[in-house]
Protein backbone atom coordinates (compact mmCIF):
# COMPACT_ATOMS: atom_id res chain seq x y z
CA UNK A 1 0.00 0.00 0.00
CA UNK A 2 2.88 2.37 0.85
CA UNK A 3 4.48 1.63 -2.53
CA UNK A 4 1.23 2.49 -4.33
CA UNK A 5 0.88 5.74 -2.37
CA UNK A 6 4.48 6.72 -3.12
CA UNK A 7 3.99 6.00 -6.83
CA UNK A 8 0.83 8.11 -6.90
CA UNK A 9 2.60 11.07 -5.26
CA UNK A 10 5.54 10.81 -7.67
CA UNK A 11 3.24 10.72 -10.69
CA UNK A 12 1.30 13.69 -9.30
CA UNK A 13 4.40 15.86 -9.00
CA UNK A 14 5.60 14.80 -12.47
CA UNK A 15 2.26 15.81 -13.95
CA UNK A 16 2.37 19.16 -12.16
CA UNK A 17 5.88 19.77 -13.43
CA UNK A 18 4.81 19.22 -17.03
CA UNK A 19 2.09 21.89 -16.65
CA UNK A 20 4.61 24.50 -15.57
CA UNK A 21 6.07 26.70 -18.27
CA UNK A 22 9.72 27.62 -18.44
CA UNK A 23 8.87 31.22 -19.33
CA UNK A 24 5.97 33.37 -18.18
CA UNK A 25 5.58 36.85 -19.66
CA UNK A 26 3.32 39.17 -17.66
CA UNK A 27 2.17 42.15 -19.70
CA UNK A 28 0.51 45.42 -18.74
CA UNK A 29 -0.40 47.85 -21.52
CA UNK A 30 -1.90 51.12 -20.36
CA UNK A 31 -4.79 52.15 -22.60
CA UNK A 32 -5.26 48.81 -24.36
CA UNK A 33 -8.87 47.67 -24.51
CA UNK A 34 -8.92 45.34 -27.49
CA UNK A 35 -6.26 43.64 -29.57
CA UNK A 36 -4.21 40.49 -29.88
CA UNK A 37 -0.84 39.85 -28.30
CA UNK A 38 1.60 37.35 -29.78
CA UNK A 39 4.70 35.89 -28.16
CA UNK A 40 7.19 34.91 -30.85
CA UNK A 41 10.75 33.74 -31.32
CA UNK A 42 13.06 32.67 -34.14
CA UNK A 43 13.29 28.99 -35.07
CA UNK A 44 15.50 28.01 -38.02
CA UNK A 45 15.58 31.63 -39.29
CA UNK A 46 11.75 31.85 -39.21
CA UNK A 47 9.76 33.90 -36.69
CA UNK A 48 7.14 31.60 -35.14
CA UNK A 49 4.32 32.23 -32.66
CA UNK A 50 4.65 30.30 -29.40
CA UNK A 51 1.63 31.80 -27.63
CA UNK A 52 -1.08 34.38 -28.19
CA UNK A 53 -3.90 36.05 -26.31
CA UNK A 54 -6.96 38.04 -27.41
CA UNK A 55 -7.37 41.07 -25.17
CA UNK A 56 -10.93 42.23 -24.68
CA UNK A 57 -10.89 44.33 -21.55
CA UNK A 58 -8.98 41.75 -19.52
CA UNK A 59 -6.13 43.18 -17.44
CA UNK A 60 -4.47 39.93 -16.39
CA UNK A 61 -2.30 39.24 -19.43
CA UNK A 62 0.10 36.29 -19.38
CA UNK A 63 1.89 34.50 -22.20
CA UNK A 64 3.94 31.32 -21.86
CA UNK A 65 6.63 29.34 -23.61
CA UNK A 66 9.02 26.47 -23.18
CA UNK A 67 12.62 27.60 -22.96
CA UNK A 68 15.78 25.50 -23.15
CA UNK A 69 18.28 28.36 -22.93
CA UNK A 70 18.24 32.17 -22.77
CA UNK A 71 17.22 33.76 -26.06
CA UNK A 72 15.48 36.71 -27.67
CA UNK A 73 11.68 36.72 -27.76
CA UNK A 74 9.30 39.20 -29.37
CA UNK A 75 6.03 40.60 -28.07
CA UNK A 76 3.79 41.65 -30.96
CA UNK A 77 0.67 43.77 -30.61
CA UNK A 78 -1.93 43.57 -33.34
CA UNK A 79 -4.43 46.37 -32.72
CA UNK A 80 -6.84 45.05 -35.33
CA UNK A 81 -5.33 47.30 -37.96
CA UNK A 82 -2.56 47.11 -40.54
CA UNK A 83 -0.08 48.41 -37.95
CA UNK A 84 1.86 45.94 -35.83
CA UNK A 85 4.23 46.85 -33.01
CA UNK A 86 7.01 44.66 -31.64
CA UNK A 87 9.00 44.64 -28.41
CA UNK A 88 12.10 42.46 -28.29
CA UNK A 89 13.50 41.14 -25.01
CA UNK A 90 16.09 38.66 -23.76
CA UNK A 91 14.27 35.91 -21.88
CA UNK A 92 15.46 33.31 -19.41
CA UNK A 93 13.53 30.80 -17.36
CA UNK A 94 11.16 32.41 -14.88
CA UNK A 95 9.00 35.52 -15.09
CA UNK A 96 9.48 38.53 -17.35
CA UNK A 97 7.35 41.60 -16.75
CA UNK A 98 6.66 44.10 -19.52
CA UNK A 99 4.92 47.39 -18.73
CA UNK A 100 4.17 49.81 -21.53
CA UNK A 101 1.49 52.01 -23.09
CA UNK A 102 -0.75 51.64 -26.11
CA UNK A 103 0.30 55.06 -27.42
CA UNK A 104 4.03 54.30 -27.41
CA UNK A 105 4.06 50.52 -27.28
CA UNK A 106 7.74 50.04 -28.15
CA UNK A 107 9.36 53.20 -26.77
CA UNK A 108 7.61 53.12 -23.38
CA UNK A 109 8.43 49.46 -22.75
CA UNK A 110 9.89 48.79 -19.29
CA UNK A 111 11.19 45.22 -19.15
CA UNK A 112 12.11 43.40 -15.96
CA UNK A 113 13.19 39.79 -15.86
CA UNK A 114 16.39 38.09 -16.91
CA UNK A 115 19.93 39.20 -16.09
CA UNK A 116 20.60 39.02 -19.83
CA UNK A 117 17.96 41.70 -20.42
CA UNK A 118 19.71 44.00 -17.95
CA UNK A 119 23.02 43.55 -19.81
CA UNK A 120 21.29 44.23 -23.13
CA UNK A 121 19.65 47.36 -21.69
CA UNK A 122 23.05 48.64 -20.56
CA UNK A 123 24.37 48.17 -24.09
CA UNK A 124 21.38 49.87 -25.72
CA UNK A 125 21.58 52.87 -23.39
CA UNK A 126 25.19 53.59 -24.29
CA UNK A 127 24.98 52.71 -27.99
CA UNK A 128 21.86 54.83 -28.57
CA UNK A 129 23.95 58.02 -28.48
CA UNK A 130 26.16 56.68 -31.25
CA UNK A 131 23.14 55.63 -33.29
CA UNK A 132 21.56 59.07 -32.93
CA UNK A 133 24.77 60.73 -34.09
CA UNK A 134 24.96 58.38 -37.09
CA UNK A 135 21.43 59.37 -38.10
CA UNK A 136 22.37 63.05 -37.82
CA UNK A 137 25.38 62.47 -40.06
CA UNK A 138 23.31 60.63 -42.66
CA UNK A 139 20.84 63.53 -42.77
CA UNK A 140 23.70 66.05 -43.01
CA UNK A 141 25.30 64.08 -45.85
CA UNK A 142 22.02 64.09 -47.74
CA UNK A 143 21.74 67.87 -47.34
CA UNK A 144 25.35 68.40 -48.45
CA UNK A 145 24.79 66.22 -51.51
CA UNK A 146 21.59 68.10 -52.28
CA UNK A 147 23.45 71.42 -52.04
CA UNK A 148 26.29 69.98 -54.16
CA UNK A 149 28.76 70.80 -51.38
CA UNK A 150 31.36 68.14 -52.18
CA UNK A 151 33.87 69.22 -49.55
CA UNK A 152 31.27 69.11 -46.77
CA UNK A 153 29.96 65.76 -48.02
CA UNK A 154 33.46 64.20 -47.94
CA UNK A 155 34.05 65.59 -44.45
CA UNK A 156 30.75 64.20 -43.15
CA UNK A 157 31.30 60.83 -44.80
CA UNK A 158 34.69 60.52 -43.13
CA UNK A 159 33.14 61.34 -39.76
CA UNK A 160 30.35 58.82 -40.40
CA UNK A 161 32.87 56.09 -41.27
CA UNK A 162 34.82 56.81 -38.08
CA UNK A 163 31.61 56.77 -36.05
CA UNK A 164 30.73 53.32 -37.38
CA UNK A 165 34.23 52.06 -36.52
CA UNK A 166 33.83 53.40 -32.97
CA UNK A 167 30.50 51.61 -32.65
CA UNK A 168 32.05 48.34 -33.79
CA UNK A 169 34.99 48.66 -31.39
CA UNK A 170 32.69 49.61 -28.52
CA UNK A 171 30.49 46.59 -29.22
CA UNK A 172 33.52 44.29 -29.30
CA UNK A 173 34.77 45.68 -25.98
CA UNK A 174 31.30 45.39 -24.45
CA UNK A 175 31.06 41.75 -25.55
CA UNK A 176 34.53 40.97 -24.17
CA UNK A 177 33.67 42.60 -20.84
CA UNK A 178 30.45 40.54 -20.68
CA UNK A 179 31.84 37.25 -21.98
CA UNK A 180 29.89 35.37 -19.30
CA UNK A 181 26.55 36.54 -20.72
CA UNK A 182 24.61 35.17 -23.67
CA UNK A 183 24.26 38.78 -24.80
CA UNK A 184 27.90 38.77 -25.99
CA UNK A 185 27.49 36.29 -28.90
CA UNK A 186 24.05 37.74 -29.65
CA UNK A 187 25.56 41.21 -30.20
CA UNK A 188 28.30 39.72 -32.36
CA UNK A 189 25.66 38.07 -34.56
CA UNK A 190 23.25 41.01 -34.79
CA UNK A 191 25.20 44.25 -34.34
CA UNK A 192 28.63 43.55 -35.88
CA UNK A 193 28.11 40.42 -38.00
CA UNK A 194 29.94 42.10 -40.90
CA UNK A 195 32.94 43.11 -38.79
CA UNK A 196 36.42 41.74 -39.45
CA UNK A 197 36.59 38.01 -38.80
CA UNK A 198 39.40 38.46 -36.28
CA UNK A 199 37.16 40.66 -34.12
CA UNK A 200 34.35 38.09 -34.16
CA UNK A 201 36.87 35.35 -33.43
CA UNK A 202 38.23 37.29 -30.46
CA UNK A 203 34.75 37.50 -28.96
CA UNK A 204 34.10 33.82 -29.65
CA UNK A 205 37.33 32.68 -27.98
CA UNK A 206 36.67 34.82 -24.90
CA UNK A 207 33.26 33.28 -24.12
CA UNK A 208 32.86 31.12 -21.04
CA UNK A 209 32.09 27.42 -21.56
CA UNK A 210 28.46 27.97 -20.51
CA UNK A 211 27.94 30.79 -23.01
CA UNK A 212 29.76 28.89 -25.78
CA UNK A 213 27.24 26.08 -25.29
CA UNK A 214 24.25 28.46 -25.45
CA UNK A 215 21.99 29.05 -28.46
CA UNK A 216 23.84 32.16 -29.64
CA UNK A 217 27.25 30.80 -28.63
CA UNK A 218 26.77 27.84 -30.97
CA UNK A 219 25.40 30.08 -33.73
CA UNK A 220 28.41 32.41 -33.49
CA UNK A 221 30.83 29.48 -33.69
CA UNK A 222 29.04 28.13 -36.77
CA UNK A 223 28.89 31.60 -38.36
CA UNK A 224 32.64 32.14 -37.95
CA UNK A 225 33.43 28.68 -39.35
CA UNK A 226 31.23 29.37 -42.36
CA UNK A 227 33.08 32.62 -43.10
CA UNK A 228 36.49 30.96 -42.74
CA UNK A 229 35.46 28.13 -45.08
CA UNK A 230 34.49 30.64 -47.75
CA UNK A 231 38.02 32.04 -47.91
Amino acid sequence: MKKISFLFIALFFMACGKDQNDLTVKVNIEGLKKGTLYLKKVEDTIVVTVDSLVVNGNSNIELHSDLDAPEIFYLYLDKRSAEKDRISFFADKGITEINTTLKNFVFDADIKGSKQQKVLDDYKTLISKMNNRNLELIKAQFEAQKDKDTAQYIKLKKEADNSIKRKYLYTVNFALNNNDSEVAPYLALTEIYNARIDLLDTINKSLTHKVKDSKYGKELEAFIEEIKNQK
